[in-house]
Order: structure tokens, then sequence, then C-alpha cells
């Protein structure tokens, strides 16, 4: 029973980042720097942003494979489903924003500084019951336990890697920059901050929640 609530209390959190990342997608002010590749690609291809988001979790898994290699263990697997789940969720929610645009700057940035709040609370979520990663922090992970690097420093350049390389494929695809934008660097600078505030402040909360040592895999 205390793995069932850790998954779900997970599943909570995969689905609230989704609609964190499908509210600043939606503000048009360019996204989050782990879905600023996906988000290209979906401007420029027919796949969606979910679709594209699944895919390039998948190619991040398989980066995993060969930097842990023996050390790639069950929880590792894991990210599939969960790659394929967090797809599926970002789709859902851009169809529950329906279809309306905002066109006043104000109003954009207002609605990205919103999304940026939710999609922090749904990495805190994501993190609280401690029994998976997304592929993102997971391949930061692994490159930090490969080659003894410190988390934050790898996350930043991770971060930073993703934009870039999605700059460089929006002008390759679409001929100018597109999807990434300021918003890109709020969501890059905003999100880490509230969900870390979140886990200083809800300290006791896991204790609370779960009676029982965190369960892994």
């Amino acid at each position: 029973m205390e793995k069932v609530k850790r998954y779900l209390v997970f599943l909570v959190g995969l689905f609230v980042n989704s609609l964190g990342v499908s509210l600043i997608t939606r503000a048009d002010l360019g996204t989050s720097p782990i879905s600023s590749i996906p988000y290209v690609l979906s401007l420029n291809f027919p796949l969606t942003l979910g679709e594209f988001t699944s895919v390039f979790s998948l190619v991040l898994i398989a980066l995993q494979l060969l930097i842990l290699r023996k050390n790639f263990k069950l929880e590792h697997w894991l990210q599939i489903p969960i790659s394929v789940a967090f797809g599926y969720f970002i789709d859902l929610t851009t169809a529950m924003l329906g279809d309306f645009r905002l066109t006043a700057y104000p109003a954009q940035f207002g609605f990205l500084l919103f999304g940026c709040v939710v999609l922090g609370v749904g990495v805190y979520l994501e993190v609280l019951p401690n029994v998976a990663m997304l592929p993102g922090e997971s391949f930061v992970r692994a490159v930090c336990t490969t080659w003894n690097r410190e988390f934050g420093a790898t996350k930043i350049a991770f971060d930073v890697s993703m934009a870039v390389i999605a700059a460089v494929l929006s002008f390759v695809f679409a001929g100018h920059l597109e999807g990434v934008r300021e918003g890109t660097v709020v969501a890059a600078l905003l999100v880490g901050f509230i969900a870390r505030q979140l886990n200083k402040r809800l300290s006791g909360l896991p204790n609370r929640l779960f009676a029982t040592a965190p369960a892994q895999g």
C-alpha cells in the first residue's frame, strides 16, 4: 500500500508537471528548456509536442544506457512508461486549455509566470515520493555519477545546451528563431527555485505522507 501511495503521488506530480509545460508553452514566449527541443520539432513536423517529448525522452534513456552500461538498473527502465505517460499528459493538458491565444504581452508574461509556478509544484510532487525520475533529470544524474560532477552545475549546463540546440534546430528547419524566447530563460530560472522553496518549506511532508523508507523502481 505504501508503494502504491508513492506512485500515485508521483503520477499526480507528472500530470501537474505536464500542465505546467502546457501553460508555459501556451503563453507563446518560449517553453521550458527541457521541452524546447520537442517544442521546436513540433512546430516544424506533424507530431505533437507530447509525441516529440516521448520520443526525445526515449533518446535520453538510450544515452543513459550508453553512459551507465552495467549500472543501468531496473528503475531506469521505468522511465519508458513514464515518458509515454508524460507525453500523453502534455497533449491532454494542451487540449484541456482549448484554442484560446493571448495577444497582449503583459497577459502572456503573467500566464508564463503562472505556468512556472504550476511546473515548479509539479516538479516538487514528482520528486516527493522518491520512486522515479523523468529522463531529463535522470540523464543529468547519470552524467554526475559517472564522471563525478556536481548536480546543480550539470543541470544548468544541460538546460542551456537544450535551449541552444533547440535554437539551432529552429534556424535549420524554420529559417528563424521560434520556440526559444525569454520565457525559456524565465522558466529555467524560476521553476527550479520554486521547487527548492517548496522542498525547504515543506520538509516534513514526506514523513507525514509516507510511513516507510522510499521505494525505488
